[in-house]
């Protein structure tokens, strides 16, 4: 950091207001301090900002409110603040800065104008204060900004002005499908920034998002036809905003929920494909409106709504026995765009709530075992907090009669500007009206717009190529959450657009630690396979994310959710597979932990035979050309011949699911942590290991009664973290 920042000064007015009212922590005070300081002493402009990267919903405009502050402090007199393209995410905006800068407004100290009403009349007293201006991305908010700034109030171009990108991704949509279109749109936004920048006095430029793939992982220049360039956006320096002890995200979702009996273990409910298409229109062949509480064909969603009502039952209960404020809480489906899609899931729901209500008041058999099935999934995941209550099941069973009695339960489709705004509240956040409410649509999820207390997600949007910034947008569940709310939350998806989360979520962790090293241009290579299967550096925008494996120290890569080939169909090449390593071991140098080193080219001869064994189940995949590139590229990272380490062991009885009925996914971690693994990460140092497990596969374990090889990659502990791209644009 350069020597400025030692020099700012933290006791502004501004600043001095906003740290007493908010109690900044010091990694967020130093977050904002170097970004100032980086606005001063380098020239940013729109094509290169600074860039202040946040977590989705994790505090990213309390940090920027913190450097408005700041840089009004620092002989910035207005920030123009641009926001993505919703009347619902101004009015939020704008009722945040209202708010966070009451003392000064009371004090006329400052102005908060949305651009588009600002008053006609402003007069020099006012033009005086600091000002700052709501801009929403589009073209008639930008001509009103340049009419205000060019013709109306010209004095203000000798201000110093600091744009605030609020969200930024102009980038992103270069990556919609709607492609050229998109990219025309981002150059009139940009050609209209670009001429107001020009009539401005000294401009700073700061860009803020969770979502920065498209900014960093662009090509240098994109061609829209012969002689149109659109010129991408590359950041001067980039800021990562400090994440607090209460967030909650991929960290929760994806890493933790794979070890058993943690909280987060609980979290993820598997959406079978064919549901997602029940929920697309109504069908009256699939769906019979008055056997919801029975109907096999929709069960996840009956489990998720139930489980909604069961969860908020349970906070409620425990905010009541210790004397709190209950609390209202929200649930999201969000499936389709189509507005007919909603209107179906709405009736759906309304239809659902009917029955319920209908089966309280009656006090049904049906009802009580639902109850008594969510709270048993539930109660698991309560039971892991140790100072949390643990409510009886015949106390929330009562609350639940209670609540659908009473009516506690309201739904509402939002799907479009009108929708939102008549659902938000005075601070442009979205309105709890009862105890429990369910949202439907897709409006919603627009990112800014804040969602208190969720604790249920319906996700099924499945487009054929993943965006990393759209489906990270969708990710709703993250932010800062209770532990006691987490406890009950449930997130419901098909197994396919869980993984694909995932491997983002992991994208987006080895991007982060990048820059946390030392910025995005070193420390994460991108790689691809070439028709003759060679391994070639990749283009970073060709990367389609929903076919991509990321590559860490001692990342372990294996095949999870498959069952066997009949015996008699795999029985030959299970033998041909033990002869094959058995001369592999043969000919090969045992070291003392068992393991011996092989060419990379026999170890994708075994993966070959193997996978013809394997039947993978629906939303899981063991891709044979992706594990063969994994292997080429780590063998080769070792600067020798391309050699793996080959660990084998026999006469395993592992059963094919766990005791939570998800598939087993550590065939090489028997006795909790010990085993295969263990011994695979201490020799894996400079070559990647290969573990082959030979499993009994018998029926009672829910196999078909065939032996079979489980195989398991682990990289090297010394390869750079790589995005392996199978497949791109």
């Amino acid at each position: 950091m350069t020597a400025t920042f030692y020099n700012l000064k933290t006791d502004g007015s501004f600043f001095q207001y906003l740290n007493r009212k908010n109690q900044y922590k010091q990694p967020v005070r130093e977050c904002m301090l170097r970004t100032i300081a980086n606005l001063e002493d380098m020239r940013t402009t729109e094509h290169r900002p600074g860039m202040l990267l946040g977590k989705i919903q994790s505090g990213k405009t309390r940090a920027f409110i913190g450097i408005m502050g700041l840089a009004y402090d620092h002989g910035f007199d207005m920030v123009i603040l641009l926001t993505k393209g919703t009347n619902a995410l101004v009015k939020q905006t704008y009722a945040r800065l209202q708010e966070e800068f009451k003392g000064a407004i009371e004090h006329d100290a400052m102005r908060v104008f949305d651009v588009m009403s600002m008053p006609e009349n402003l007069r020099k007293y006012e033009l005086s204060q600091k000002l700052a201006l709501i801009v929403k991305k589009e073209t008639r908010n930008l001509d009103r900004l340049r009419e205000a700034v060019m013709e109306k109030y010209p004095q203000l171009q000798d201000k110093r002005v600091l744009f605030i990108d609020d969200e930024a991704d102009f980038a992103s949509v270069a990556y919609e499908h709607k492609r050229d279109n998109n990219i025309k749109q981002m150059r009139v936004i940009a050609s209209k920034m670009n001429d107001l920048r020009k009539m401005l006095n000294r401009p700073a430029f700061l860009q803020v998002t969770a979502t920065p793939y498209s900014l960093y992982l662009q090509p240098e220049q994109m061609k829209i036809h012969e002689g149109k360039v659109f010129e991408p956006i590359r950041p001067a320096f980039t800021e990562l905003v400090p994440v607090h002890d209460r967030y909650i995200g991929g960290e929760v979702y994806f890493d933790k929920s794979e070890k058993d009996g943690h909280l987060a273990s609980y979290l993820y409910h598997e959406v079978e494909e064919k549901e997602l298409e029940v929920m697309k229109k109504m069908d009256g062949r699939r769906v019979k409106m008055d056997r919801l509480l029975t109907q096999k064909n929709i069960s996840n969603i009956r489990k998720a709504i139930i489980n909604f009502i069961v969860g908020a039952s349970i906070r409620r209960f425990q905010q009541r026995l210790k004397g709190r404020r209950e609390q209202k809480y929200s649930f999201i489906i969000h499936t389709e765009r189509g507005k007919q899609a909603h209107s179906w899931q709405a009736e759906l729901v309304q239809a659902f709530e009917a029955l319920l209500i209908e089966g309280a008041r009656e006090g049904s058999k049906e009802l009580y075992h639902l109850v008594r099935e969510s709270y048993d999934d539930l109660i698991r995941s309560v039971r892991t907090l140790k100072k949390t209550p643990v409510p009886e099941f015949e106390d929330i069973y009562a609350d639940v009669r209670h609540s659908l009695d009473e009516e506690y339960m309201v739904s509402s489709i939002v799907n479009s500007e009108k929708d939102v705004n008549e659902l938000l509240d005075h601070k442009g956040e979205l309105k709890l009206r009862a105890p429990m409410n369910i949202f439907i649509g897709g409006q919603i999820l627009d990112r800014g717009v804040t969602i208190h207390n969720l604790i249920g997600f319906f996700y099924g949007r499945n487009p054929k190529s993943f965006q990393q910034d759209t489906v990270l947008q969708h990710s709703r569940m993250y932010g800062a959450r209770p532990i006691a709310d987490l406890a009950v939350t449930r997130f419901y998806t098909t197994q396919k657009i869980y993984r694909v989360m995932k491997q983002i979520h992991e994208f987006d962790r080895e991007l982060r630690h990048a820059f946390e090293r030392g910025g995005h241009h070193q420390g994460v290579v991108f790689i691809q396979r070439d028709l003759n299967n060679s391994i070639l550096p990749c283009n970073p925008n060709k990367i389609l994310l929903s076919n991509l494996t990321m590559i860490t120290p001692h990342r372990r890569m294996l095949p999870v959710g498959f069952q066997t080939g009949y015996k008699t169909h795999i029985q030959k090449t299970i033998r041909d597979i033990d002869q094959f390593v058995d001369r592999v071991r043969k000919n090969a140098r045992i070291s003392k932990e068992g393991a011996c080193l092989i060419p990379v080219s026999d170890a994708k001869k075994i993966l070959t035979l193997i996978h013809a064994t394997l039947e993978m189940e629906e939303g899981h995949d063991f891709h044979l050309d992706e594990y063969e590139g994994v292997l080429d590229y780590l063998g080769a990272e070792s600067g020798d011949e391309p050699y793996v380490w080959l660990l084998t062991k026999t006469n395993r009885k592992i059963r094919r699911f766990k005791q939570d009925g998800k598939y087993e996914n550590s065939p090489d971690t028997p006795g909790k942590g010990a085993g295969e693994l263990a011994i695979a990460r201490k020799i894996a140092q400079q070559h990647p290991a290969l573990i082959l497990l030979r499993q009994e596969g018998k029926k009672e374990d829910g196999w078909r009664g065939s032996s079979f090889w489980w195989p398991v990659i682990v990289a090297q502990a010394e390869t750079a973290p790589t995005v392996f791209a199978n497949k791109t644009i």
